[in-house]
């Protein structure tokens, strides 16, 4: 049941929190949701959960109850009768609360395994969002380079009515076929990059690589960022990993310190006694019962002593471990939101850019009709569009991408 509610709550907040999704939310959260179905590592980390779990039943049980039986190959006469054989049962026990720490502390690795799960899920959405996000790109960009060409088609049959009539050379064709010819180069690279991306796709939702990824057709940046609770970085599994790993070495001394108790134990022998021929007294043949106790005392205890330095010094490896761990976290989530503020000022300048190029471009063809068109310039303002159109898409793109990052590292 925890592992439902932290996936309902997670997926909520990756999906939901992006205003710029226009409706498409629910389409990211279910491939999320399949994703955290199918994905084979996450099933992975669960069977190593279950497995530290059971452990918890291997740990709650006695030492084994030990049996013998002997048989006098030579029987021993007392003054009762002849020994014939002899039977004998012991049980150890631990010292008062061994079984319970013993308990505690698999309990406790298990739920330090429990936190991989989270870290797994967690990297798994962001994996799979961040995925998305290409594939948005890669679509807008494969959009834009369509209609750029047909830009440049209509520029083609402005230059050779242009040639037909003496205002412009067949170098100007010649120029034009071959910035279409590299954009349709460009197109379809990206068609293949974007196969490749769809595959790593649907391969992080375990199905087949050939699926049909539709994303959706355009993102917008929201006019305002959702507000970022810094002391949750605090909070991360990765970060709450350490706590349980240092927990658990100390439910490991508590044992190490109980199992150098001494240890009880409680038998039972019975020798069987024949009776004496020609004899009659009270206890003629009377077999032979023996309680017994035993003390398991560990005099040589510099085992225990070892243990306990190697668990204090394993306790400082976690705490630095931790320590830098937070300082990568921290300096990840600082460099997320700087670039996410970057990709907000990169897509107002490309869109200034953009509005402008546009205004060059009707300029230009306005000045085709007086015949003082400049192919050149053409080419120059066209490029100059496409590099803005590409621009823009890619600050979107990373704005989405940061956003994913941030709430990896935020989102409780």
């Amino acid at each position: 049941m925890k592992h439902n509610k932290f996936n309902i709550k997670l997926v909520l907040a990756l999906g939901f929190c992006f205003l710029g999704l226009l409706g498409n939310a629910q389409e990211l959260e279910t491939f999320i949701e399949e994703a955290l179905a199918n994905n084979p590592e996450i099933q992975k980390f669960e069977l190593q959960y279950n497995i530290a779990s059971e452990k918890i039943n291997e740990v709650n049980t006695l030492p084994n109850t030990e049996f013998g039986i002997g048989y006098f190959l030579s029987e021993p006469e007392t003054r009762t009768g002849a020994q014939r054989f002899k039977v004998s049962a012991k049980q150890m026990l631990p010292w008062f609360g061994n079984i319970t720490i013993r308990e505690n502390y698999v309990s406790a690795l298990a739920n330090a395994k429990y936190e991989d799960i989270l870290i797994a899920k967690r990297k798994l959405m962001a994996s799979v969002s961040k995925s998305y996000y290409n594939l948005y790109a890669n679509k807008a960009k494969q959009a834009v380079l369509k209609e750029n060409i047909k830009l440049l088609d209509t520029y083609e049959t402005l230059a050779l009515t242009s040639v037909e009539v003496g205002k412009a050379s067949a170098v100007d064709v010649l120029r034009l076929q071959m910035r279409q010819n590299e954009m349709q180069q460009s197109l379809a690279i990206s068609r293949q990059q974007f196969l490749s991306e769809q595959t790593t796709f649907n391969k992080l939702l375990n199905r087949d690589k050939a699926i049909i990824v539709n994303v959706i057709y355009k993102l917008n940046i929201p006019s305002e960022d959702f507000e970022i609770d810094l002391e949750n970085l605090a909070l991360h599994p990765e970060l709450l990993k350490y706590d349980k790993l240092y927990h658990s070495v100390e439910q490991s001394e508590l044992l190490n310190q109980n199992e150098s108790s001494p240890m009880v134990g409680f038998g039972l022998d019975y020798i069987s006694v024949d009776k004496r021929p020609n004899m009659d007294f009270r206890d003629n043949g009377k077999d032979i019962i023996m309680p017994m106790v035993a003390l398991s005392i560990p005099i040589f205890n510099k085992k225990h002593k070892s243990k306990s330095k190697q668990n204090d010094l394993q306790q400082q490896e976690i705490e630095f471990q931790k320590q830098e761990r937070s300082n990568t976290l921290e300096t990840l989530l600082n460099k997320a939101i700087n670039d996410r503020i970057s990709s907000r000022i990169s897509h107002a300048t490309q869109t200034k850019n953009l509005k402008q190029a546009k205004d060059a471009e009707e300029i230009l063809i306005k000045s085709y009709e007086t015949g003082t068109i400049d192919f050149n310039d053409v080419l120059d303002i066209q490029e100059l569009q496409l590099k803005f159109q590409m621009n823009q898409i890619e600050s979107v793109k990373t704005y989405y991408v940061q956003t994913t990052i941030i709430n990896y590292l935020t989102q409780q």
